[in-house]
């Protein structure tokens, strides 16, 4: 059931939606197929899926170690924005510099911010036993209004006409396209290295093992010596180093320069795509292609099918509500009660 749960799960979300769209007056089968069979038929689409799923599985992966150790970072989302934020101003500081230098800078400075980001929750819990759940929730709203003030401020573009937008990347500063002709860039190989080494870091280094105790043992863990703060704090910043680097691809790849409305929920989704799954890189690497399919579809569908955007968003919400539902059986299992079978048995001794 561990494993035959998100199965169940993505079964039961095609249903109910099917209910949910019946409901709202559109033929739900032509709706199912829209969101998660036409995007797979047409070149576009499908390069398209490739720079949905990047920021996505660049974030879960490292949300999904955290949580192996019992570290909820939620706020994901504000670690994508000041990772674009800082990656973008580092562009944008040599914005009249070309060199093949100027975007792994951009790549280390949203890293970096990210993770700095994360690491505030993160001592809060360690010094004053804060809940980083809340902690690193609110500082999403922190990192989105001090992306709006900057591009409407010191960010903004000179030549802008006064909209709040900044400068475009200069061509140094943007992600190389991985397939000609589409958006796809070369993010999603560092996405595909990213799931390579948290593999390699849960299944063949003591790190690994280490979140493993943490989020099973506790006690144990710090029985073995191994330091709560240690991990917290490391867990934290490669979670948020990690949605940093998302931000800055973000930034440098399909948009090509800050906006207000750069940040589109990636963060939040990614907490899907880390139960979907099951807290392992390779099922994170299947759940965020699952999940950018529903983007793609999901955008499809709301053209054709004229459903409303926020449709949409309970749809994909229903895939983590069935998905927690079926975490129950992963660890019981349905059997009858105490009092069912001695009744059965005074029965059958009758």
């Amino acid at each position: 059931m561990t494993w035959a749960g998100p199965l169940l799960a993505v079964a039961l979300t095609m249903i109910f939606g099917m209910i949910l769209f019946a409901v709202l007056g559109k033929d739900p089968v032509r709706t199912i197929l829209i969101i998660f069979w036409e995007p797979l038929t047409n070149d576009f689409s499908r390069s398209e899926l490739l720079v949905k799923g990047t920021p996505l599985c660049l974030i879960a992966v490292g949300l999904a170690l955290g949580f192996r150790a019992g570290v909820w970072n939620i706020g994901a989302e504000g670690q994508f924005i000041v990772g674009a934020i800082a990656g973008g101003a580092a562009g944008l500081a040599v914005y009249d510099t070309a060199g093949i230098w100027v975007l792994p800078m951009m790549c280390l400075a949203g890293a970096a911010a990210g993770a700095a980001w994360a690491l505030i929750p993160a001592i809060l819990r360690i010094r004053f036993n804060a809940n980083e759940i809340l902690v690193s929730l609110m500082l999403v709203y922190v990192a989105g209004l001090w992306l709006s003030a900057l591009v409407t401020g010191p960010l903004r573009d000179p030549d802008g006409f006064n909209f709040p937008e900044s400068r475009i990347f200069h061509d140094s500063a943007t992600l190389p396209i991985l397939i000609e002709g589409t958006r796809a860039h070369v993010g999603a190989l560092a996405a595909l290295a990213a799931v390579v080494l948290a593999w390699i870091a849960l299944e063949r280094h003591e790190y690994g093992f280490s979140l493993k105790l943490f989020g099973q043992a506790p006690r144990a863990a710090r029985f073995a010596g191994y330091r709560e703060a240690r991990v917290v704090m490391l867990s934290m910043a490669v979670s948020g180093g990690l949605a940093g680097l998302a931000g800055t691809f973000e930034a440098a790849g399909p948009v090509g320069q800050l906006v207000p409305a750069l940040p589109v929920g990636y963060g939040f989704t990614a907490i899907i795509v880390a139960f979907l799954g099951r807290l392992h890189p390779g099922g994170v690497l299947l759940a965020s292609a699952l999940m950018a399919l529903t983007y793609i579809g999901g955008e499809g569908a709301q053209l054709e099918m004229r459903l409303p955007a926020a449709a949409i968003s309970v749809f994909q919400g229903m895939l983590l509500f069935f998905l927690l539902g079926m975490d129950v059986f992963s660890r019981y299992r349905l059997a009858p009660s105490k009092a069912r079978l001695a009744r059965r048995a005074q029965g059958g001794a009758a």
